[in-house]
C-alpha cells in the first residue's frame, strides 16, 4: 500500500518542466490581455472607437448652462435654462464644499494625474477597512459627466471607460487641480428639481450660495452626488442624514475637521430651507419672459453668434449673463404693494357682483365663456383627441380636480372646468412699471397678478384704452401754442364738426365743475368739455403727432376723440410717454436691457435708449405744474388724503368707458410710474364709478409702492426734490392771480384804443 501511495503522489508531483509550462500559460495570459488592453487604448485614441474631445472642446466643455438676468444692484433675478446650472468660480466656493468632496470621492486627488493605478488596484482593501470609494477619480467623473453618454450596453461602456482614462489625462493637462475641481462641481447633476451644479444645488437646498456652505451641509451636497434619489433629503430623509455623517466621518478622517467637529456637525439637523427654482416663480417672472423673447430677437436680428462665426447662441444653455435696469428691491416693493392692495379691490368686486346673474348684467357673458372655453388648453387637448363638441361640453361640465389662483395662495379644488373659466374671467389683472424718466431705465416691472396662471404680460404685450390719461398730450399741445393753464374756459357741452360724423363727448352731472374754469383745474378734475374744447383749437392731427412723438407705438387716429383716450397703449408706452413731462421734454426710450455678455464674460451686446426732444423745455415744465394740480386739487387727491404723500408729485387717473380700465400714472422728478387694473374682457368691469375709476382701482397700488420706496433711503428716490425749470425760465404765467390782472390790464387798454 506504501508503495502505492508513493507512486500515486510520485505521479501527481509536478516535474520542474510542467511549472516552467504553465507559468509560460500564464505569462501568455497576462501578455495577451495586457497588449489587448495597450492595443485598445491605442485604437481608443486614435479614435477608431469615435472621436476623443479636440483640444478646443476641452478648452471648451460643452455642458448646459443657465443664463442669468441680474439685476442693477447686482442681483441674480432669474435663469433661462434646459438644466439649472450656473457656473462659479473657484474663489466662490467654500472650502468646505472641496474638503468634503476630495474626502469622499477622491482621497489622493492632489496626488495623481488623472488616473489613480494605486487607487484602483486596492479599492477593494479601502473598502474593506470602511474608507468607502468609487473605482473613478473626481477627474474621470469629470471626463464622463462633459464627454460620456449613457448607455447600458457592457462592451460600450469598457470603451467609454477606457476613453475616460485618456480624456481624464488629457483633461489633468490641460487644467490645474482648482480648475478641474470647479469644473466637476459646476457639471454634477443632484437629481430632482431640475438642480444642476453645486450652485444650484445650494439654493435649492438652502437658499444660500457656494460660498457660505456650512460643513455640514456641504457634507450633505457631496453625498448625494453617488446617489440623488436615495439620498435625497427631501424624499429620503433618513438616508440623507447618514450620508450626511459619513462624509462628515471622511472628513474627519481625512484631517478637514477635528474629532470635536466631526461629532458636534453630526449631530445637526438636516436644517433645510428648501426652495425649488422654476420659471413661474421668483421675482419679475413677466419681465422675465418678455426680455427672453427681446433678447432671443436681438441675437437673431443682430446676427450675434459664437467665436466660430457659424453657431448661433442657445440662451438656455450657454450660461449668458443679461444685464438689466430692474432694481431688485424696488421690483420687490412693487410686487409687494401689488399683492396688498389687489387682495382687497378682488374682495370688493367679488362683494360688488355677488347674488348677481352674470348672464343677465352682462350681455355678452356666455359669448365671452364660449371664447374662453375655445381658447383652453383643455379644449384644445379634447379637439385633439377627436372629441364631438356634445363630449367636450360633457366633460366641461363635469367636476375635476384642478389647482386654482388666489390672492390668499393657491389652492386645490374640485370644480366643472366651465366654472373654472367664469372664476378666471371674474378674477382682475393689474399692470405696474415705473422708471428714471432721465435715464429711462426701467426700475420695476409687474406684468401681471400670477405668471403662473395667467402668463399675458399686460405691461409690454398688452394694450388698453387709455382713458383721460391721454388728456396732457391735448393740453401739452396747447401750452407748446402759448395757452396759459390759467386760460379760462366755460365747462359746457361742445360738438367737434368736420372729422366724420360729428361729435359730442358726454360728461357726467355728478362730476361736472360747472361755470367757467382755468385749464388746470379742467386738467384737475377730468373736464371732458373742456378737453374737447382745446381738441377743437389745436386740432387732432398735431395731438396725434404729439402722442406719437412721446414714444406711443399702438395706432393713434387723427380723431378728435383721442383727446379723451379712445385709443389703446401700453403701460410701457404711456408711463416713458409721461417721462418726458418730468425729463423737461426730453423723451428717452424705456430701458429694460443694458448688455448682454457670454459666460466668459465678453460683451455680445450694449444697449443704447433712442433719445428725443419730445416737447418744448418749458411746456414740459408747465405740465408737471398741471398734473401737480392733479394731486393737488383733482382726481388724484387721495394721495394727500389718504396716503399723506406731500412731497412734490404729478399725476393723471384714467377711467374709461363703463369702468373697464383703470389707470394712474404718477411723476415725480425721480421716478415715473405707470400702474393699469381691469379685468381680461372689457365688457367685464365694476358697475359704478365710485369702484372702477382709477382713483380706486389703480392709485392705491401706486401710493403703496411709493411709500415704499420713500421709506428706504439707499435707493436714492427723494421727497424734497422738485420739477426744475428751464434754465432759459419760464415766460408762461403760472400764478393765476397774476394772470388775471395781465387779461384784465390788456383789456382795459385794448378798450382804451378801441382795439
Amino acid at each position: 500500500m506504501i508503495i502505492t501511495n508513493n507512486n500515486r503522489n510520485n505521479k501527481n508531483k509536478l516535474t520542474t518542466q510542467d511549472i516552467r509550462r504553465y507559468n509560460w500559460y500564464i505569462w501568455r495570459f497576462v501578455i495577451a490581455g495586457f497588449s489587448f488592453f495597450v492595443i485598445m487604448i491605442l485604437l481608443i485614441a486614435f479614435q477608431v472607437f469615435g472621436t476623443l474631445p479636440s483640444f478646443r472642446e476641452l478648452e471648451n466643455p460643452k455642458s448646459d448652462q443657465a443664463s442669468q438676468v441680474i439685476s442693477s444692484d447686482n442681483q441674480v433675478i432669474g435663469n433661462y435654462y434646459v438644466k439649472n446650472r450656473t457656473s462659479v468660480t473657484y474663489r466662490q466656493l467654500s472650502p468646505n464644499v472641496i474638503n468634503a468632496l476630495v474626502a469622499t470621492e477622491d482621497a489622493r486627488f492632489y496626488e495623481h494625474s488623472g488616473i489613480d493605478f494605486q487607487r484602483s488596484f486596492t479599492i477593494v482593501l479601502y473598502n474593506l477597512i470602511g474608507k468607502k470609494q468609487g473605482g473613478s477619480t473626481i477627474t474621470q467623473q469629470l471626463a464622463k459627466n462633459l464627454f460620456t453618454e449613457k448607455t447600458h450596453n457592457p462592451f460600450v461602456r469598457v470603451i467609454q471607460k477606457l476613453k475616460e482614462w485618456i480624456t481624464a489625462v488629457k483633461l489633468e493637462r490641460n487644467y490645474t487641480k482648482e480648475e478641474i475641481l470647479t469644473l466637476y462641481l459646476n457639471t454634477v447633476d443632484f437629481g430632482a428639481y431640475n438642480t444642476y451644479g453645486i450652485s444650484s444645488a445650494s439654493r435649492t437646498y438652502f437658499n444660500t450660495t457656494p460660498d457660505k456652505l456650512t460643513p455640514d451641509q456641504a457634507a450633505l451636497l457631496m453625498g448625494m452626488i453617488n446617489g440623488p434619489g436615495i439620498y435625497s433629503p427631501i424624499n429620503h430623509p433618513d438616508n440623507a442624514l447618514n450620508r450626511r455623517n459619513f462624509v462628515l466621518r471622511r472628513m474627519g478622517e481625512e484631517g478637514y475637521l477635528s474629532e470635536g467637529q466631526t461629532e458636534e456637525f453630526k449631530q445637526k439637523p438636516l436644517g433645510l430651507i428648501f426652495k425649488v427654482t422654476d420659471h413661474n416663480e421668483g421675482m419679475a417672472t413677466y419681465f422675465r419672459a418678455v426680455l427672453k423673447k427681446e433678447i432671443q430677437k436681438i441675437l437673431v436680428d443682430k446676427s450675434i453668434l459664437k467665436p466660430d462665426g457659424v453657431t448661433p447662441y442657445d440662451l438656455d444653455r450657454d450660461g449668458l449673463k443679461i444685464y438689466t435696469t430692474i432694481d431688485a428691491t424696488m421690483q420687490q416693493y412693487a410686487e409687494e404693494a401689488q399683492k396688498e392692495y389687489m387682495k382687497k379691490l378682488q374682495g370688493q368686486f367679488n362683494s360688488h357682483w355677488k347674488g348677481l346673474s352674470l348672464y343677465k348684467a352682462i350681455p355678452t357673458f356666455k359669448s365671452l365663456l364660449d371664447k374662453g372655453m375655445h381658447r383652453s388648453d383643455r379644449y384644445i387637448s379634447l379637439k385633439l383627441q377627436n372629441k364631438t363638441d356634445e363630449e367636450i361640453k360633457t366633460d366641461f361640465n363635469t367636476p375635476a380636480k384642478m389647482n386654482i389662483f388666489t390672492w390668499h395662495g393657491d389652492i386645490d379644488t374640485v370644480m366643472k372646468p366651465i366654472d373654472s373659466i367664469v372664476y378666471c374671467k371674474m378674477m382682475l389683472r393689474n399692470a405696474l412699471m415705473s422708471m428714471d424718466p432721465t435715464t429711462g431705465y426701467i426700475k420695476a416691472w409687474v406684468g401681471g397678478t400670477n405668471f403662473e396662471h395667467f402668463k399675458y404680460d399686460q405691461v409690454k404685450t398688452g394694450t388698453r384704452q387709455v382713458g383721460s390719461t391721454a388728456k396732457p398730450f391735448t393740453y401739452a399741445v396747447a401750452i407748446e401754442d402759448g395757452f396759459s393753464p390759467c386760460m379760462q374756459v366755460a365747462n359746457e357741452p361742445i360738438t367737434i364738426t368736420g372729422y366724420g360724423a360729428d361729435w359730442s363727448p358726454r360728461s357726467s352731472p355728478s362730476e361736472t365743475v360747472p361755470g367757467v374754469i382755468t385749464l388746470r383745474t379742467a386738467l384737475a378734475r377730468s373736464q371732458n368739455w373742456v378737453t374737447a374744447y382745446i381738441m377743437n383749437e389745436v386740432k387732432p392731427v398735431p395731438v396725434m403727432e404729439q402722442i406719437k412723438k412721446l414714444g406711443i407705438t399702438s395706432d393713434v387716429p387723427p380723431y378728435p376723440s383721442i383727446c379723451l383716450g379712445t385709443f389703446d397703449a401700453s403701460v410701457f408706452d404711456m408711463t416713458g410717454a409721461y417721462s418726458a413731462f418730468a425729463n423737461e421734454g426730453v423723451w428717452t426710450e424705456p430701458t429694460f436691457l443694458l448688455r448682454i455678455e457670454d459666460k466668459n464674460g465678453n460683451v455680445l451686446y450694449n444697449n443704447t435708449p433712442k433719445v428725443v426732444q419730445a416737447l418744448n423745455p418749458q411746456t414740459a415744465y408747465v405740465m408737471t405744474y398741471m398734473l401737480k394740480g392733479v394731486i393737488d386739487e383733482g382726481t388724484g387727491y387721495r394721495l394727500r388724503r389718504d396716503y399723506h404723500m406731500m412731497n412734490p408729485i404729478g399725476g393723471k387717473t384714467g377711467t374709461t368707458n363703463d369702468n373697464s380700465d383703470g389707470w394712474f400714472i404718477g411723476i415725480t422728478p425721480q421716478l415715473v410710474t405707470g400702474v393699469w387694473t381691469g379685468c381680461e374682457d372689457r365688457d367685464i368691469h365694476f358697475r359704478s364709478t365710485r369702484l372702477g375709476e382709477g382713483a380706486n382701482t389703480a392709485l392705491p397700488i401706486f401710493a403703496g409702492y411709493m411709500k415704499r420706496v420713500y421709506a428706504n433711503n439707499k435707493l436714492g428716490i427723494k421727497t424734497n426734490v422738485d420739477f426744475v425749470p428751464p434754465k432759459s425760465g419760464v415766460t408762461i404765467t403760472l400764478d393765476c392771480g397774476a394772470y388775471s390782472q395781465q387779461q384784465k390790464g390788456t383789456n382795459e387798454v385794448e378798450k382804451k384804443l378801441d382795439f
